[in-house]
């Protein structure tokens, strides 16, 4: 027999961490489990826009619902949903559907007021947008666009529409009336006034029309502005009798309608015409130079008319009364002046009069043609520094503009302005700039202002431009897209990621981008360097259930939510799921976006009826009130609030006593049996990542840490207390702080004392659903492995010096035989079955670890046990690769103190040779 053995130590300290990789759904902080509905129609695209809002003291969510009505007109209008309050409290309406310009023929018939909102928390005022709103000017109808800005009170304060502008139909017509008794039948001359009252665009903002009779003196009938629609007017104008007088005095006539009638509800800026009916030479002939010198002066355009008939009837050469009508008529005589041989004929020069007085109409005095009558202003809308800007789609022919209102007033920049990126040849494409509009802060901190032209050249662009008040518009960078049809720069969202006052990085969406057969959406990045340039990092996409998903529909920022000090960002897909919609969460992180997303939101898991669910984002308050912003989601009748919850990371620390496993020290008893016993220290600690304000213990969540042992060294119920009683080895904490419980536990007798215990704490949230969540970058389950080592016995920390010596005693065979003779040579004779060989063990030395004996026989002997003698605690493993070879290796257990012990060997003789 031979011995091998070492005093070497295994013994050493490891912290190992498992991750869990979970659902993506569960791995962010807002909450799928607690959230609130508001419902609306349907029919009305309740959930067009979603805004949070303060006012009041109070919080809100403005909703848009464009297709809503007031009273038979289809206007649009804005919910107010209160979220001070988890109660299911309804949500109102603000009636802004009223609203209405004065002076102004419009048309607020399908106006989709609501469709866009902007809140604004400084002085807790929103802005909204109709902007198919219009107006009439002649025969044409105009939209325009038109946006309100609505106060803390929720009322109406103040009208904007920059692009509209004034009807070239904007006139005060004073008609002239000569009623003298000359003029027959009177009838005639009334319905030729009827007549031509039919063709004047009569209303708020065109025309408005006064009559005053002369003859001998001078009455006015009716004055301007006095009736505001046609139908006033001609019942007006049916009521007019014939006054007659002996005289015919137009110079005076004309000097009352100059002085008195263009005074009488006259409007300053409107086109002043003058129309003078009269059948025959004045009676003051001298002063009429100055009345048409004077009416000259005042910019008044005179019409003059000349009824033949008194001189048709009597045979009167009417070469003087000609005459005078034209000198009063405005040149060119060809436009202004018309005869009529009698009051019957007046009816024939109607159409003619009606077309040269609006002979203008659809074009500027400087003839720049339809520039804004179609422009849809505030298709678009954002809140800048100094107003709010407007994106106006329909502007010059629909290549689009962008429109700024200030406090000190609008702001057009010409045509001209876009030329070199809109040319001219392109003008047919449609471009729609101002689909969206937007602004960024440079390094140097000034700022810019962003616009997208989704249609351009059919692949898009967007622009970034400098605006000043004096409408001078400079573009400064230009970005493409890249595919047909893929609605590049249809929306648009400039973050400040690290939240210094600079933006980061430009997310321009192409929604409708086309990939793998289907319309996905693509959103590019695009950094933006200290010289502010534009540098495409890469774009965000979804390759799993995309399909048609429209992903980048909607764009928001909002706060940083899981306490990293970066801004996150969220984006719908409205279309996703079979036009159910989802909203993905992505990270901000070093001036960028991180890829992939951290999680995603699916309508169905709200609510199975929601539809289009993301297609407005909006996130700036802190609803529940526990720190964190809170997101709005608008759908398809519906707009949903989803809470948020704070984020944390579970700090676990293991402290066993004493520091290592001393199998000598049996203090403690189990089962009737002295055994080794220690305690371990768990404690367990929140590290909250989010500013978040706990109102009370239970709003940080619950901790629990499980205590594993390893059940192959340790009994199943290992884990006691002083008593000997079984303890669990669950460890809850309970609110903020730290929390430290002792538990007590005895070794299980093992032939290892070599290799060291381990010992797992698994931890985690003890209510999931409620509470805060793990930060995704931390383990969701921490598993920390502390691996226990024994106490050697020895006296260095990390080296036993053992002295083993093996003794051979004697050899005896069974009782069928006799005693083989002795001394250092042994036979055994044929017949004997069994020989047993005793030998002793000695450990002269330091405790022995590793252990072993190795035992070899001739051919003829086959090994058949290796018994202990008399009651010892040690253990002795014997193993061989072949159960037939002569080899055997027997390992001793650890450690193999300083004693002496006797060992035997026994062999069953299955064969032998001579």
């Amino acid at each position: 027999c031979s011995y091998c053995g070492g005093g070497d130590s295994f013994w050493s300290l490891s912290l190992s961490f498992f991750f869990c990789v979970s659902d993506l759904q569960l791995c962010f902080n807002f909450d799928t489990k607690n959230f609130k509905i508001f419902s609306g129609s349907k029919e009305n695209q309740f959930g067009y826009t979603v805004q949070q809002h303060e006012a009041g003291g109070r919080q809100w969510l403005l909703v848009g619902s464009p297709f809503e009505s007031t009273g038979k007109q289809q206007t649009g209008d804005v919910f107010r949903c209160p979220l001070d309050t988890r109660n299911s409290a309804n949500c109102s309406r603000l009636h802004l559907g009223k609203l209405s310009l004065d002076n102004v023929s419009e048309r607020k018939d399908k106006m989709r007021l609501g469709m866009t909102l902007t809140s604004n928390p400084k002085d807790s005022s929103f802005v909204t947008c109709g902007p198919l709103w219009s107006h009439e000017c002649g025969s044409s109808l105009y939209s325009t666009g038109i946006c309100s800005r609505v106060g803390r009170n929720f009322k109406l304060s103040h009208t904007i529409a920059p692009a509209l502008q004034r009807c070239e139909t904007f006139m005060d017509i004073v008609i002239v009336l000569d009623g003298s008794n000359s003029i027959y039948p009177w009838y005639e001359v009334q319905d030729f006034l009827i007549n031509i009252l039919h063709k004047f665009y009569i209303g708020p903002g065109q025309t408005q029309v006064g009559v005053v009779q002369y003859g001998s003196t001078v009455v006015h009938e009716f004055s301007l502005g006095e009736y505001q629609t046609v139908e006033e007017v001609v019942e007006a104008a049916r009521s007019i009798d014939q006054r007659g007088g002996e005289e015919t005095r137009t110079a005076l006539g004309i000097n009352v309608a100059r002085s008195e009638a263009f005074k009488r509800g006259g409007r300053p800026g409107a086109q002043k015409v003058m129309i003078v009916i009269t059948d025959g030479e004045s009676h003051d002939s001298p002063h009429l130079l100055q009345a048409v010198a004077d009416s000259e002066r005042d910019n008044i355009t005179m019409y003059a008319i000349a009824v033949l008939g008194y001189y048709n009837r009597r045979g009167i050469n009417p070469e003087a009364f000609l005459k005078e009508i034209k000198f009063i008529a405005s040149d060119p005589d060809e436009k202004h002046f018309f005869n009529v041989t009698d009051e019957s004929a007046l009816k024939d020069i109607v159409d003619a009069l009606g077309e040269r007085i609006f002979s203008l109409e659809g074009t500027s005095s400087q003839g720049r043609g339809f520039g804004l009558q179609m422009a849809q202003a505030g298709f678009s809308s954002h809140l800048v520094k100094d107003g709010v800007l407007l994106g106006a789609v329909g502007a010059y022919d629909w290549n689009g503009a962008v429109l700024k209102e200030t406090k000190h007033g609008k702001v057009v920049p010409p045509k001209s302005s876009y030329k070199d990126e809109f040319p001219e040849e392109l003008k047919n494409h449609g471009a729609y700039l101002g689909y969206s509009v937007g602004s960024l802060i440079s390094s140097r901190g000034s700022q810019l202002y962003v616009a997208g032209a989704p249609r351009f050249n059919h692949t898009g662009k967007v622009i970034v431009f400098t605006l000043k008040n004096t409408g001078n518009l400079s573009i400064l960078h230009a970005l493409l897209g890249e595919q047909i049809g893929s609605y590049f720069g249809s929306e648009l969202l400039s973050m400040d990621v690290d939240d210094d006052g600079r933006t980061d990085v430009l997310l321009v969406a192409a929604p409708m981008f086309y990939s793998q057969g289907w319309e996905r959406g693509k959103v590019y990045m695009y950094s933006v360097t200290p010289q502010t340039s534009f540098i495409l990092q890469g774009a965000l996409e979804i390759s799993d259930r995309s399909q048609n998903a429209r992903l980048g529909s909607a764009l928001a920022q909002i706060p940083d939510m899981n306490g990293d000090g970066f801004r996150e960002l969220v984006m719908g897909a409205p279309l996703e799921d079979d036009h159910q919609g989802a909203v993905y969460v992505f990270y901000g992180r070093d001036k960028s976006i991180q890829q992939p997303y951290r999680q995603r939101l699916s309508a169905a898991g709200f609510s199975a009826g929601l539809r289009y669910f993301g297609q407005s984002l909006h996130g700036v308050l802190d609803v529940n009130g526990d720190g964190l912003v809170d997101l709005a989601v608008g759908a398809l009748g519906a707009a949903v609030i989803i809470w948020s919850r704070g984020v944390v990371r579970i700090q676990a620390k293991l402290t066993f006593e004493p520091e290592k496993v001393n199998i000598f020290n049996k203090d403690c008893r189990r089962g009737g049996k002295e055994v080794t016993c220690m305690s371990v220290i768990v404690c367990l600690s929140l590290d909250s990542r989010t500013k978040t304000r706990t109102k009370t213990r239970t709003d940080v969540g619950r901790l629990r840490g499980l205590l594993v042992l390893d059940e192959r060294r340790f009994p199943p119920r290992a884990v006691l207390d002083e008593s000997g009683r079984q303890q669990p080895r669950t460890v809850i904490l309970q609110g903020g702080g730290q929390s430290c419980q002792r538990l007590g536990f005895s070794i299980q007798e093992t032939t290892d004392y070599g290799r060291p215990i381990a010992v797992v704490l698994e931890t985690g949230l003890q209510s999931p659903d409620e509470g805060p969540v793990l930060d995704p970058d931390w383990p969701s389950v921490l598993r920390t492995e502390v691996r226990l080592p024994f106490w050697n016995g020895c006296e260095q920390e990390d080296t036993c010096v053992p002295d083993l010596v093996l003794h051979s005693v004697c050899l005896r065979v069974s009782p069928e035989g006799g005693s083989a003779s002795a001394g250092p040579v042994y036979v055994v004779e044929t017949g004997r079955r069994r020989m047993v060989v005793f030998a002793r063990l000695e450990n002269q030395g330091e405790n022995a670890y590793g252990a072993a004996i190795h035992i070899s026989t001739s051919s003829n002997l086959l090994f058949s046990s290796l018994i202990v003698k008399d009651q010892s605690d040690i253990q002795i493993e014997c193993y061989s690769e072949d159960r037939l070879a002569n080899q055997r290796s027997c390992n001793i257990s650890a450690p193999f103190m300083k004693s002496l012990s006797q060992v035997g060997a026994a062999s069953d003789r299955r064969c032998w040779c001579s």
